[in-house]
């Protein structure tokens, strides 16, 4: 039976009044409380009040993120505090799971009757428990002699006490009259201190009454909410105050109702289920100061820097300039509408309609985008939509994998080409792996090794796409002009810089961006100096070949160098401007982990790239349709080989012991995979010639997906997962996919159509542009050196 709430957020909880705990009980822990109005704004009040289990043991808050906090990170929040914990055995419990957060080798010993003490000198951190198992005049003395000016105030108090007032009189219904005569004398000390201090009230758990001994028997859950009620509704009315100062430390009832049946004694707590409390009060005080990016319960909006309010100024205005645009040739249209011939009885039009101008579509795409940014802002930064931990089973991963499998093998066209590697196929490959990281991203999969050495080969397979894809381009075209190159960085960086504008965030923290732009421009500087090698030139001298092979070599030293000398690689990437791109929390160590971590598959894809066209154009494959690639004896010997190298790095991926091994074998070993994952899907003429249409479509918008996770399906730096429907965690993921999909798509749109107008064919035009966007970036360094500068 729930206890009715009142009005205030903080007594929604659920107690069970039947012992044992039916699950109908635990399952309507909180549903009949209302939740706080608002967003993120009102997170504090849900971390003390509402949330739910994931798993067994795996605390998550209505729509707020906690973080785990370290020893150090206690410590760094926690320097010169005071912490004092006062009330009976039960908070004398939550007194020890908060200090072993700070030295997990405190032991819980002293006298259980009375004051226990703890100091951190390094630290300067002090945390009391206060034997006070009444709310009593011993407890409103203690509390009294803190509201003096000359006393130093705790700055946080942990209070609570009602059990030991029912085992002492017996239940009786004057001990509970008594007890609520003391805590009205109590409040107004209570509120006094909450102005300087934070203070908590922490409300009785429930008991199993099965466990309990003989003389607790009188501690039933129907007298415990009893003495809740009463505590809420006196320390919840001020006649000064429209809302209490003191806050309700009511979530730990819902903790209980799960695991009070793990119990020894039935009235105290397991541990785990203290831990918890313990860690989400350090969550209320801490994440305010040390604002942990994966810690959202409590952290106030960050306030919006300069070049955010420029940014904000300059959307406005391209809103604004375009509705004034499309009122005035809308009204152009009306006086030009196609009028009647009154001989004829005919309509003839006055004017031919004219082609979309380059002014036009510039406004609608910065309108559009304006418009998308101002919804990036609010689901990341604006704490208006609430975000949620994630929490890894291999059922969130590998069903959703199923789905989209049958849905990709569901959708299949027959391709325009059967070459290996085509367009079509290419776009299929991108999309199923995007599809796959996004789940991977959304379920928390990185804490299952095996999932997460598959994902990097996936992450690899992209960057090998990279090598082969431009040097095919190069090797076949032979045009290193200008044009080209900008077309790909534009396209590559423009979604980046823009979020990096409006969401305030460094450029290498979207890392692949940055990955795949330094790949592009070593694959384009490696075939682009003297000598240049196309494959035109090199078919009527086979020397040329042996020339870039000499270029290929020359590039691989230089990957081994910088990999083994990180001292050499941070020097380059540290000087100025670079180090304004590739730095990371003031230094470029995660950009020299990331670098390093695939250092070898790009030159892998170019080499691949290489071999094949030479193949090719010697006409040693076989690329028909429905042919298979080679005679029939080579390619089944080769599938065959493929499939077991397949499966045997599958095997090692699944056995490794930890990340850091694995890591370190990586960048030698995904190869395998990727070749074997190529020779499977190309050998056979079939497989060649059919392709997923569903799989294609989501492999055209593949970077805009990567990117857009982030902010928008994501949150909290792609920590946490985005809420737009509390409550309703499937729902939640359906609208806000559908929503990141469209969004992505129409990014898509917008950045292919500013890279026409933007990156013009003419090189005298597109030289003035490039002149243009080199001030607009010196612009945006001096804003940013004085932001830094600001902040420190």
């Amino acid at each position: 039976r729930p206890l009715p709430c009142t009005a205030e957020p903080s007594c929604c909880w659920t107690a069970a009044r039947a012992a044992p705990f039916s699950s109908a009980a635990r399952a309507t822990a909180g549903k009949r409380c209302p939740w706080p109005n608002g967003g993120g704004n009102d997170s504090c009040e849900y971390l003390l009040s509402s949330g739910r289990f994931l798993g067994e043991k795996v605390w998550q808050p209505h729509s707020c993120m906690m973080h785990k906090y370290k020893i150090s990170e206690a410590k760094n929040c926690l320097v010169d505090k005071h912490i004092a914990f006062i009330g009976d055995s039960r908070i004398r419990q939550l007194f020890y799971s908060f200090v072993k957060i700070i030295n997990p080798q405190f032991k819980e010993e002293g006298n259980k009757h009375g004051n226990i003490p703890f100091e951190d000198k390094i630290a300067a951190v002090k945390v009391d428990f206060l034997w006070h198992p009444e709310v009593n005049g011993s407890m409103k003395q203690c509390i009294k002699v803190w509201t003096e000016d000359s006393v130093a105030k705790p700055h946080v108090i942990v209070a609570g006490a009602a059990t030991w007032s029912i085992k002492i009189h017996n239940g009786s219904n004057e001990a509970l009259s008594q007890y609520k005569m003391n805590i009205t004398s109590i409040a107004p000390l209570l509120e006094k201190l909450a102005k300087t201090s934070d203070v908590y009230w922490v409300l009785q758990d429930p008991v199993y009454e099965d466990l309990l001994s003989e003389n607790r028997k009188m501690i039933t859950n129907e007298k415990i909410d009893a003495y809740n009620e009463a505590a809420v509704s006196i320390l919840n009315s001020s006649t000064r105050n429209s809302k209490s100062n003191v806050k309700m430390f009511s979530v730990s009832k819902l903790i209980a109702q799960e695991t009070i049946m793990e119990s020894l004694d039935g009235l105290h707590l397991p541990e785990s289920s203290r831990e918890t409390s313990a860690m989400i009060l350090m969550n209320v005080y801490c994440n305010k100061i040390l604002k942990p990016v994966d810690g959202s319960c409590c952290q106030p909006q960050p306030p919006l820097t300069l070049i955010q309010k420029l940014a904000a100024c300059f959307f406005t205005l391209s809103i604004i300039g375009y509705l004034i645009f499309y009122i005035i040739h809308r009204n152009a249209h009306r006086k030009n509408k196609p009028c009647t011939d009154l001989e004829s009885g005919e309509e003839k039009k006055n004017i031919i309609n004219t082609p979309v101008s380059p002014l036009e579509i510039l406004l609608q795409s910065f309108c559009k985008l304006g418009l998308i940014m101002a919804y990036f802002y609010m689901c990341d930064r604006a704490n208006l939509f609430m975000k949620e931990n994630k929490f890894y089973t291999h059922s969130t991963f590998f069903i959703p994998i199923i789905y989209i499998l049958v849905l990709g093998v569901f959708y299949n066209e027959n391709t325009k080409e059967t070459k290996v590697l085509n367009r079509e196929q290419t776009d299929e490959w991108k999309g199923w792996m995007q599809l796959v990281i996004l789940i991977y991203h959304i379920s928390g999969a990185s804490t299952f090794l095996p999932v997460y050495m598959h994902i990097r080969v996936l992450v690899a397979a992209y960057l090998f796409q990279t090598g082969y894809g431009h040097f095919s381009y190069f090797w076949i075209k032979g045009d290193f002009g200008i044009h080209r190159v900008c077309q790909v960085l534009f396209r590559l960086n423009f979604l980046v810089v823009v979020l990096c504008i409006v969401m305030d965030r460094p450029y290498q923290f979207y890392y692949f961006v940055p990955l795949v732009t330094v790949w592009f421009m070593v694959i384009y500087v490696t075939l682009a100096l003297w000598p240049q090698i196309i494959q035109k030139k090199a078919n009527g001298n086979c020397f040329w070949h042996f020339g870039l092979l000499l270029k290929l070599a020359f590039l691989l030293l230089c990957i081994c160098f910088l990999a083994y000398s990180q001292g050499a690689f941070e020097k380059i990437f540290s000087l100025w401007p670079l180090s304004k791109c590739f730095e990371l929390k003031g230094n470029v160590y995660e950009w020299w982990f990331r670098w390093r971590l695939d250092r070898y598959v790009v030159f892998h894809g170019m080499l691949f790239a290489f071999i094949y066209l030479a193949l090719q154009k010697r006409q040693v494959l076989s690329e028909g349709k429905g042919e298979p690639l080679f005679s029939n004896k080579i390619s089944n010997f080769l599938l065959f080989i493929s499939v077991v190298s397949f499966l045997t790095y599958s095997i090692w991926a699944s056995s490794c012991k930890n990340k850091a091994e694995c890591n370190e074998l990586h960048p030698s070993v995904s190869v395998v995979q990727i070749l074997a994952f190529i020779l499977i899907r190309n050998i056979p003429g079939y497989a060649r010639s059919v392709y997923s249409s569903f799989f294609a479509w989501f492999g055209k918008i593949s970077l805009e997906l990567f990117i857009c996770q982030y902010h928008i399906w994501l949150a909290a730096d792609t920590r946490g997962i985005l809420v737009l429907i509390p409550g309703n965690p499937m729902l939640n993921i359906i609208v806000s996919t559908f929503i990141f999909v469209c969004v992505a798509h129409e990014i898509s749109q917008i950045t292919n159509d500013l890279a026409q107008i933007i990156i013009p064919k003419d090189n005298s035009s597109l030289l003035k542009r490039l002149a243009c966007i080199a001030a607009f970036f010196c612009g945006l360094l001096i804003l940013s050196s004085i932001q830094d500068k600001s902040r420190h």
